[in-house]
């Protein structure tokens, strides 16, 4: 079944070759260069004619084949590909003086909702922390464009994984007024065929026969494809202006028990569907620009520009961030200030240990 049977719309083209010349000749590193998201980016950005690409992980057998979908080959001993997680700021700090990119995407982070709303200090962790750590990393050693991944639940958050993704936006736009540079986020939906998005779950279903499960039959997602989502990386760092959120216009929304009822008439299997209910904190319908954001839209129709509210890391606090994560679940985020999300607390070094 052709891609834009299931999301409803064809893929955006954003011609992103018009506008990627910031990326050749420059070294231009990528975090979590071994996931969906930033295995794609890599490819696309080798189109592009860098001086080098570094490609950064924490997972060596994603590492290894991000690198064979480049290169054809595996071996691993090379500069081009390093092991190293984000949550060692120390590490990272090595890594950026030695390496000294110019240009850094910054894809790598913890992204199952329902997982981290029973582990929310270690979206923590990743999400906040290891982000910090990045962009410090990035501000020391004098890089000019950093693109934040992002995700369309940081938008009016209402789970761990969206809070985190929120404060993450928030250090980019925090530290893009303190550099004067290019230091911007790009917002998704749900990105069909990443790792354990809904494609591969649905497809693994229907070939066991089933059932499929859906949370809802009115739950509805924004979808696009991974490379959608990639040139949109690469673009927003040529268009967007330091502390900007980029968020591209997926269309309609699609409703989830559409999907699964597609992509089983296409297997030929009778295969049921079964519902499970929402999950703490998920929302029946996902937005991409929060309450009080503007949508405006300069340079191109299908990409919005927002910005988001600048956060000094000296203000992070771990137990601040629990509480409104806890107090949240299932109520109407528009009836509490956004404002009260990161007040000054503890340092951030204790709910980093």
């Amino acid at each position: 079944m052709a891609v834009e049977d299931l999301i409803g719309r064809r893929p955006v083209d954003i011609k992103v070759d018009e506008i990627a010349g910031y990326i050749k000749g420059k070294r231009v590193l990528v975090t979590g260069a071994g996931g969906s998201i930033g295995s794609e980016l890599c490819r696309q950005i080798v189109q592009f004619s860098p001086a080098e690409l570094i490609m950064l992980d924490h997972d060596e057998t994603g590492l290894q084949q991000t690198q064979i979908s480049i290169t054809g080959r595996g071996l691993l001993a090379g500069r081009d590909t390093v092991l190293a997680s984000i949550r060692d700021g120390a590490a990272l700090q090595e890594i950026f003086q030695d390496r000294c990119p110019e240009v850094v995407f910054h894809a790598a982070a913890l992204k199952h909702a329902p997982l981290l709303q029973q582990y929310p200090v270690e979206a923590w962790k990743t999400n906040v922390l290891g982000t910090l750590n990045v962009l410090r990393a990035a501000e020391r050693s004098g890089v000019s464009h950093f693109v934040n991944i992002s995700t369309d639940k940081a938008a009016n958050p209402t789970t761990a994984l969206g809070h985190s993704k929120r404060v993450a936006e928030k250090l980019a736009a925090w530290m893009a007024g303190q550099t004067g540079r290019k230091f911007v986020s790009v917002r998704f939906g749900n990105v069909m065929g990443s790792r354990g998005s809904m494609l591969p779950l649905f497809t693994e279903q229907i070939r066991v026969g089933g059932p499929v499960t859906v949370t809802d039959p009115d739950v509805t997602r924004f979808f696009m494809t991974i490379p959608e989502a990639c040139q949109l990386v690469i673009q927003a760092g040529a268009i967007g202006r330091g502390g900007e959120v980029m968020i591209l216009d997926m269309g309609e929304p699609v409703k989830i028990l559409d999907v699964a009822q597609r992509m089983i008439a296409m297997s030929g299997k009778k295969v049921d569907i079964i519902y499970t209910g929402l999950r703490p904190g998920e929302k029946l319908h996902e937005e991409l620009v929060g309450t009080g954001e503007l949508d405006e839209r300069p340079l191109h129709p299908k990409i919005s520009h927002t910005r988001a509210h600048e956060q000094d890391p000296a203000g992070l606090d771990l137990n601040v961030w629990l509480a409104r994560c806890e107090a949240e679940q299932g109520l109407d985020i528009e009836s509490i200030p956004d404002d009260e999300a990161d007040e000054p607390g503890e340092s951030i070094r204790a709910a980093a240990s």
